[in-house]
């Protein structure tokens, strides 16, 4: 699609198990410069209840949702997603991937390789990027707002595996290994792409990954060393209920704390008089903490659905907000931190 075209960008659908496709359908169908167009499934009756939803067209198969379309829109199971993504690139189709990239590093270099040497528009989706107080957050630790940074912490968490039904209805491959690896592995890629686009390349992670709470996979906690020094916890979880401070950063001229920023923070249950992001600097004292100004969002939702009008700006101006090579990235840091906790040992994260 040319830059200076101002024709609707013609979305289609390559799977949608994942709910995030809902959520940028509903968002891309309010667009005068977008127009949903067709859907393929494995599954026909998903495929069909998506179209029947969002007014798309059910195509039989691929490659009737590339003859239809600008742009594709991968939110089938994760294993999936190399197919699809390089059926895409091949067919010159923009991408937008949800996350994760691939199950594997080996199945993220083809897609990488194949986006980058074909020069197709490719968007892994990671909605912490869109979100107006992580953007400042960046901003403010780019900035050198509070100096140095010498460690920081991440909370991601989630309370899915509290609800039956999560793992019994149509969301249960979730918790497949065959479709999408584990439950870590599925939410935590979102905070590692964080740490990253924070705070640049990690280097190493000694991490725990276990099933406590629940049957399965349900917690991970990591420590990442990164190239700048800084050591960077992060805390998983798909069995939390509530919480606060999401995100704490400190350096040695102040201090960041973001609050409200993962799913159990976002919820009914708000503290007394809540602050979204608040800075304290060495030089500022007599101000205290200052609030950033930034109002809470409604609900979680409103940070996944901004996706969707960033990856048409992003395909206009030919500027993905996270690439494939991206979506490598943070595949390779949630993988070293299984090997760090099966081996016992520090893991070196894949470049």
């Amino acid at each position: 699609m040319e830059e200076t075209s101002t024709a609707p960008v013609r979305i289609g659908y390559l799977g949608v198990a994942h709910g995030h496709g809902h959520a940028y359908a509903a968002r891309f169908r309010t667009f005068a410069d977008a127009r949903l167009s067709r859907v393929w499934d494995r599954d026909p009756e998903r495929a069909r209840a998506f179209a029947a939803a969002y007014g798309l067209e059910v195509a039989p198969s691929p490659d009737e949702v590339l003859r239809a379309s600008d742009a594709v829109v991968v939110t089938a199971q994760t294993a999936w997603h190399a197919e699809l993504c390089l059926q895409a690139i091949a067919a010159g189709r923009a991408v937008l991937c949800q996350k994760p990239l691939c199950l594997t590093l080996e199945e993220c270099d083809r897609v990488v390789a194949a986006a980058e040497r074909s020069g197709v528009f490719f968007e892994t989706a990671f909605q912490m990027r869109y979100d107006p107080a992580n953007r400042r957050l960046r901003e403010l630790v780019r900035g050198g707002a509070i100096g140095r940074v010498g460690w920081a912490r991440r909370r991601h968490c989630i309370p899915v595996l509290f609800h039956p039904e999560f793992l019994q209805g149509a969301s249960r491959w979730h918790a497949d290994p065959a479709l999408n690896r584990g439950m870590f592995f599925d939410d935590a890629v979102h905070a590692t792409d964080f740490l990253r686009w924070v705070f640049g390349d990690p280097v190493s992670v000694v991490a725990e990954v276990a099933a406590v709470l629940a049957p399965l996979e349900d917690t991970g906690l990591c420590i990442f060393r990164f190239a700048s020094g800084a050591l960077v916890e992060l805390a998983n979880s798909s069995t939390t209920l509530v919480g606060e401070n999401t995100c704490e950063v400190y350096g040695d001229e102040g201090v960041i704390v973001q609050n409200h920023d993962d799913l159990v923070s976002t919820g009914p249950v708000l503290p007394p008089h809540p602050v979204l992001l608040k800075l304290y600097r060495r030089a500022e004292a007599d101000k205290g903490w200052q609030d950033q100004g930034i109002p809470l969002p409604q609900g979680h939702g409103e940070r996944i659905a901004a996706v969707a009008r960033g990856f048409l700006d992003g395909l206009r101006a030919g500027n993905p907000t996270a690439s494939a090579r991206d979506g490598r990235a943070a595949v390779s840091m949630v993988l070293a931190a299984y090997e760090a906790a099966a081996t016992g040992r520090r893991a070196e994260v894949s470049a």
